[in-house]
């Protein structure tokens, strides 16, 4: 059984680490402005795209010009969400060349610490827009309080999600940068089979068949799914394979990637300075 004062301890390592990436990431105000607003510009050809098919009277199941604006916002969030992914390795590559990286990494110091400190940090940065859209959304499309509290905590897993794969993608900033940059060109083209912004069956059969393989399209879809049924069980027996892939995939991910955080970080050292 886990004390309280170690619990105590694990909180304030945490929060030391998301204290510290904040004050430097407030720091750089127009980076996350821009963080905010260029999701809003990516998803403007979106829209335009999807209006034109409703003009029609063209449904693409489940998204009609009546509900459209949920898939949306959900593609929106997780646009700013994905920074998570991409800022972990810009953390840690700043402290190497800062070289406070060693005096972080080399001490007896739980990975996990680092992970949920990031995960605090990139949270606690996305949540103005969070909040104002969020709340939008909910005056235009009512949720039950129960399918609220459940898509929180399912953005919430979805974050600890990304922040594993930054954290992945983080120990090849710390050991080999020829590596992060192939390895981040692949996690974007997984994203751009994850219909983030466009909807799956706009999607040749081809595609199609890519992303029914690839877990982070079943992590957005479910919460489209749940926002749209404002019936968490109901989603759930509907789409059991969303449900499945998402609970793996937050046991799986945060895991696998501390492991091979570790085991990268203790063969190849830091490189690269």
């Amino acid at each position: 059984m886990i004390s309280s004062k170690k619990i105590r301890r694990i909180f304030a390592k945490t929060y030391a680490i998301a204290e510290k990436n904040l004050l430097i990431e407030f720091r750089f105000k127009y980076d996350v402005i821009l963080r905010w607003f260029i999701p809003i510009i990516t998803l403007l050809m979106p829209i335009i795209v999807l209006d034109k098919f409703f003009d029609f009277d063209i449904a693409i199941a489940p998204w009609t010009s009546k509900n459209y604006m949920i898939f949306i916002f959900t593609g929106y969030i997780i646009m700013i969400m994905q920074s998570m992914i991409t800022y972990i390795p810009k953390y840690l590559l700043r402290e190497k060349y800062w070289k406070t990286l060693p005096a972080l990494i080399t001490a007896p110091f739980n990975r996990f610490y680092l992970l949920f400190g990031y995960i605090l940090s990139e949270f606690i940065g996305i949540l103005v827009p969070f909040t104002i859209f969020f709340v939008i959304m909910l005056i235009f499309f009512p949720l039950s309080i129960p399918t609220i509290m459940i898509i929180i905590l399912l953005f919430f897993g979805i974050g600890i999600v990304f922040s594993g794969l930054g954290l992945f993608l983080g120990v090849f900033a710390i050991s080999n940068e020829n590596l992060l940059y192939l390895f981040e060109f692949s996690v974007r083209l997984v994203f751009w089979f994850s219909c983030v912004t466009y909807p799956f069956l706009l999607f040749p059969i081809e595609i199609q068949n890519i992303i029914r393989i690839n877990p982070i399209y079943y992590l957005i879809d479910l919460i489209r799914l749940i926002w749209l049924d404002n019936n968490f069980i109901l989603t759930v027996y509907s789409n059991p394979t969303h449900a499945f892939i998402f609970i793996s995939s937050l046991l799986i991910f945060p895991i696998m990637c501390v492991y091979i955080f570790n085991i990268i970080f203790k063969k190849l050292g830091i490189r690269g300075y």
